[in-house]
């Protein structure tokens, strides 16, 4: 089995629905709703995968809503809030190491997002009315 089948193989345990996967430019892209992710975006770019999950766009700088969400990547075990590259958008990111990746590895950055998501899904909301 190959680095994008162990991965997808992972996300199905996970109960993950898999809605993209393009293995020539290693994506893969997954939804679970009951848990808050949607649309999760899989990059492989060995000897990384990155995880990207959208999560607002924002008009113009906000330097409160930047401060808040520097506070929460603070408290936030796995992953981060980052900036698109354009600038305009909010979104989760999260990298590992394919070489040694496991099942509970992978399993612990999903329920980080899951958690994040719904712990902080009100101020996300309010964010993304900015």
């Amino acid at each position: 089995m190959n680095t994008i089948e162990t991965i997808e193989d992972f996300a199905l345990r996970l109960d993950c629905k898999i809605l993209y996967k393009n293995e020539q430019s290693g994506i893969l892209k997954i939804d679970n709703q009951a848990d808050g992710i949607h649309n999760l975006i899989l990059g492989f770019a060995p000897p990384i995968l990155i995880m990207e999950q959208y999560l607002f766009s924002f008009r113009e700088g906000n330097t409160e809503m930047f401060k808040k969400l520097l506070q929460k990547n603070r408290d936030t075990i796995h992953g981060a809030f980052v900036i698109s590259e354009e600038g305009n958008r909010v979104l989760f990111r999260y990298t590992m190491q394919l070489q040694n990746l496991d099942f509970n590895e992978f399993e612990s950055a999903l329920n980080s997002l899951g958690l994040l998501v719904s712990e902080f899904s009100q101020q996300i909301i309010d964010f993304s009315k900015l």
